[in-house]
C-alpha cells in the first residue's frame, strides 16, 4: 500500500523537475521561527517561514495547512484570490504531507482566533517520497520507534524534548567541573590492554598496526591517570564508551560515561563533590531535586545516607561477604533464585550477584561505602580496614548510579591486583581487568593522592525514569530483515 503512494510521489516528483521547478533546492531565507511568528502583531508582512507540511484541509478555494519547524506548529492558508487560480491548483496538485515548504505572507487572525500566514508566495523546499504515518497514531510500534527514531521525533514532543534534556544534562555536567578548575581532556578509544572497569570489551583489527585492539570500557581511567602522573591535578572527559555485555533496561552497549580525577583529594572529598553534581545538574536539567523513579519517591535535596555494603548483604541474606565461600554464596543464590551467568564464575561474581539483589531496596539518596577490596582492584585500602576499598557509589532508586575512589596509587598493591584479576581470567572471567604493565610503570614514577570519580548516560535515563536505551538518540538495533 506504501509503495503505491510512494510511486504517485515519485510521478509528482518527476512532473516538477519537468517543469523547471528544482524540488531540492539549497536554501530558503527565513524571517522567523514559527514559535516567533506566532507572536508577530497582526498585518506583519513580509514573513518568511518554512517547515513540513503536518496538515492540508482544501476547501476549495481556500487552503488550510500547519507547518512544522523545529520550534513548533503554525497554521498558514492559501486563499485563491490572493495568489491566482493557477498558483493555488499548483499546491494542491503538487504538495503532499511529510513535504518541506517555503511560505511568505503576512500574519492575520482568523474568525475563530487562530494566528495564521496568509500566505502570498510559497515554494518547494523537499518532496518527501514516503508518507507520514497516520497522524492521530503516529508512530505506535516500539521497536520501529526506535529504529526509525526521525518518525517518532516528527510526532511525539516528548522525544525532542528528550534530546534537548540530554544536551542539557551533560553540558551541566562539562559547565559545573569546568567552574570548578578540572580540565577537560580526550583519551584514546582504542586501547591495546584494556583497563578501569570490569567489563567485557569489543574487540577489532588496526590494518594499518596489523594488531587486534579494543574499544575502550571506560572514560579514560588509566590515562587520566597517567595525567596525575604527569602533573595535572583536575581533569575530566565526557566520551563514548563501549561494553559487550547483555543488554537490560539499565544496561547499554554504547553509551556516553563521564569521569573525572582529582590530585589530593580522597574518596570522603569525592562524595562530597559528587552530591553537590548530581544536585546541580538535576536542577539544570529537569528544574526539580524531587523524582519519581521505578515506584521510588527520591528528593535529591535531602541528607544522602551511607550504605554499608557489607552489612547490607548481611540483612537481606545472611551472608558475611568477607567470611564466605563460593559454594555458600552460590547455594544462596539458588535458594533467593537469582539467575547469574555461570561462565567464568568465581567469589567475585557471586558476591555481586548477591549484591544485585539487595541494591534493588535501597531508596537513596546515598553512597555505597565498604565495598570489599577484592572486587575494587583500582581502590585504595581502608586503613581502618585493609579488607575494605575507599569505594563510593551513589545509589537511589535501587541501583547504583556511579563509581569512585580514592584511587590506588602503590604501584606494587596494584601489581599484585592485577596478577589476581589476570588469573581471574585465566579462570575464564572474561569481565575481569587485563593486567596493564604500562600503567604499574608509570605509578612506579609516583602519582598523587587522588580521588576518581565515573558516571553515565544511566543517571539521565533514571531522572527520566525510562529505560535507558529509549533515552539514546539513536540506540543500536539488529538490521531489518
Amino acid at each position: 500500500m506504501q509503495e503505491d503512494y510512494v510511486k504517485i510521489r515519485k510521478e509528482k516528483l518527476d512532473n516538477l523537475i519537468k517543469s523547471g521547478i528544482n524540488p531540492y533546492p539549497y536554501k530558503f531565507d527565513r524571517t522567523n521561527t514559527a514559535t516567533e511568528a506566532l507572536n508577530l502583531k497582526m498585518g506583519a508582512k513580509k514573513v518568511r517561514l518554512a517547515g513540513r507540511l503536518m496538515l492540508i484541509r482544501d476547501m476549495g478555494r481556500l487552503c488550510f495547512a500547519h507547518i512544522q519547524d523545529g520550534s513548533g506548529k503554525i497554521q498558514i492558508a492559501f486563499n485563491e484570490k490572493e495568489i491566482g487560480k493557477d498558483k493555488y491548483k499548483f499546491f494542491i496538485k503538487s504538495f503532499d504531507l511529510g513535504d518541506f515548504i517555503g511560505v511568505e505572507g503576512e500574519m492575520f487572525k482568523t474568525h475563530k482566533g487562530e494566528t495564521t500566514l496568509l500566505v502570498k508566495k510559497f515554494e518547494m523546499l523537499t518532496k518527501a517520497l514516503r508518507p507520514l504515518p497516520d497522524k492521530w497514531h503516529g508512530v505506535s510500534d516500539e521497536e520501529v520507534k526506535l529504529r526509525k527514531r526521525y518518525l517518532d521525533i516528527i510526532f511525539n514532543p516528548e522525544v525532542k524534548e528528550m534530546i534537548y534534556k540530554r544536551s542539557i544534562f551533560w553540558n551541566s555536567i562539562r559547565e559545573f567541573l569546568l567552574k570548578k578548575g578540572f580540565v577537560e581532556v580526550e583519551t584514546p578509544v582504542l586501547e591495546t590492554t584494556t583497563g578501569g572497569a570490569d567489563a567485557r570489551p569489543f574487540q577489532t583489527h588496526h590494518n594499518a598496526l596489523d594488531m587486534d585492539v579494543y574499544l575502550r570500557i571506560s572514560m579514560g581511567e588509566l590515562w587520566q591517570k597517567r595525567l596525575m602522573v604527569g602533573g595535572f591535578e583536575k581533569t575530566f572527559e565526557i566520551g563514548r564508551q563501549f561494553r559487550n555485555e547483555g543488554m537490560s533496561p539499565e544496561h547499554l552497549q554504547d553509551y556516553t560515561q563521564m569521569e573525572f580525577y582529582w590530585a589530593y583529594a580522597d574518596y570522603e572529598d569525592g562524595m562530597k563533590l559528587v552530591e553537590e553534581l548530581y544536585k546541580y545538574v538535576a536542577k539544570k536539567t529537569f528544574g526539580t531535586l524531587k523524582f519519581k523513579i521505578r515506584g521510588f519517591k527520591i528528593d535529591l535535596g535531602k541528607k544522602w545516607e551511607r550504605y554499608d555494603y557489607c552489612r547490607i548483604i548481611k540483612k537481606f541474606t545472611g551472608v558475611d561477604v568477607l567470611n564466605t565461600n563460593i559454594r555458600e554464596v552460590e547455594t544462596k543464590l539458588r535458594t533467593l533464585k537469582i539467575d547469574y551467568d555461570k561462565k567464568g564464575f568465581n567469589i567475585n561474581r557471586a558476591i555481586d550477584n548477591l549484591w544485585k539483589y539487595c541494591r534493588k531496596k535501597i531508596a537513596g539518596p546515598g553512597f555505597i561505602t565498604g565495598v570489599p577490596v577484592e572486587i575494587s582492584p583500582l581502590a585504595k585500602r581502608d586503613p581502618k580496614n585493609p579488607a575494605l576499598a575507599q569505594r563510593f557509589q551513589p545509589i537511589f532508586a535501587g541501583s547504583e548510579l556511579g563509581n569512585g575512589y580514592s584511587e590506588l596509587n602503590d604501584p606494587v598493591d596494584q601489581k599484585e591486583r592485577f596478577e589476581k584479576q589476570k588469573k581471574l581470567r585465566e579462570g575464564g572471567d572474561d569481565e575481569a581487568q587485563m593486567n596493564d604493565k604500562d600503567f604499574v610503570e608509570a605509578l612506579e614514577y609516583g602519582m598523587p593522592p587522588t580521588c576518581g570519580f565515573g558516571m553515565s548516560e544511566r543517571v539521565f535515563a533514571f531522572l527520566m525514569d525510562k529505560p535507558a536505551r529509549e533515552c539514546q538518540i539513536f540506540p543500536l538495533m539488529k538490521p531489518e530483515k
